[in-house]
């Protein structure tokens, strides 16, 4: 076997990198958040391994790493990698998607039970010591819409009917889906506001490109019923925050469970900490015990098919974001 060297832009000190003292001894590994720690690995790096990385760090790097055979995406999430350097060079990308769709999925099931049983008045009551009846809804029957239906889009439809739940999904290749099991119909882009008028909640789990930055604006959130829920556990800025806080308050659709927003951490007096008819969640939804060891096993078995040159798994495409 060749000797390898790879280059890890994380803080040095994340506990999860204690996993890679499994590579091989031929494997040489240098971590650091910045280009000084970097440069002088980078030119001679054959893989580049991205936790919480920065974009202008991961370019900047990138640049200097001119024998770079792969690149790896700790998160599901690419966006940061997506500079054209990378996008237009023969370097796959990968990361670590199918981890978070479960606990991600569990969150969306909680969001819509949280609407649906009004936990916010049931808390509300029992601190202010009232006893007072109301009716609560079942998800039962409801619609469960989603946006984006990927690994995360399916398994959320996976325990929406569990919960006997009707399922619609749109996609940008609805016939990829043709023979789903879960959903009632997976429709095109172009049928987004229909969804969005047919769901009970609306689920979006689309990943940020250039085509779903700013997807649900105001036409789509008016679009919905005022019964209806929105719950984005994809990216933030997939939501017009803007026309999303104008609906919130205005009460024009029930309310929205949030864990991803355009701006993390949220800043101090974001109207969506002051918003009752708002779940917010400050992006942990999958941070479940041992979710970062778990997407590391990902790069560590990725990366021996990459030594023994087999077919790397979840590779990324890059013009498309995903």
């Amino acid at each position: 076997m060749r000797e390898l060297r790879l280059i890890v832009v994380s803080d040095p000190a994340a506990p999860v990198l204690r996993l890679l003292e499994r590579l091989p001894e031929e494997v040489t590994v240098t971590v650091g958040q910045t280009v000084e720690a970097l440069g002088e690995a980078a030119p001679e790096a054959h893989v580049l391994l991205g936790r919480e990385a920065r974009r202008e760090i991961l370019q900047a790097v990138f640049r200097l790493a001119k024998r770079l055979e792969w690149v790896h995406s700790l998160s599901a999430g690419v966006n940061e990698y997506l500079f054209r350097e990378l996008v237009e060079s023969p370097a796959p990308l990968t990361n670590s998607r199918g981890v978070f769709s479960r606990s991600l999925a569990e969150f969306a099931i909680g969001a819509a039970l949280f609407f649906a049983k009004d936990f916010r008045r049931m808390v509300a009551q029992q601190e202010a010591g009232v006893w007072e009846r109301f009716d609560v809804e079942e998800l039962f029957g409801k619609v469960m819409g989603i946006v984006g239906y990927g690994d995360i889009g399916h398994a959320v439809a996976a325990r929406a009917r569990d919960f006997g739940m009707r399922v619609l999904a749109v996609r940008r290749r609805p016939e990829l889906s043709e023979w789903d099991p879960y959903a009632e119909e997976v429709l095109p882009v172009e049928r987004l506001n229909e969804l969005m008028a047919r769901s009970d909640y609306v689920v979006i789990a689309a990943p940020l490109t250039p085509e779903t930055r700013g997807l649900i604006g105001e036409a789509e959130l008016r679009a919905m019923k005022p019964t209806a829920v929105l719950i984005n556990i994809g990216r933030g800025p997939t939501v017009v925050e803007e026309a999303l806080i104008r609906a919130l308050e205005a009460n024009r659709i029930r309310g929205a469970a949030l864990d991803v927003f355009d701006q993390e951490p949220l800043p101090a007096g974001h109207p969506f900490y002051r918003l009752r008819n708002v779940l917010l969640s400050p992006h942990c939804a999958d941070h479940t015990p041992g979710w970062e060891e778990a997407a590391m096993e990902v790069f560590l078995e990725n990366f021996e098919r990459f030594r023994n040159g087999q077919p790397l798994r979840n590779l990324v495409n890059k013009r498309l974001g995903y």
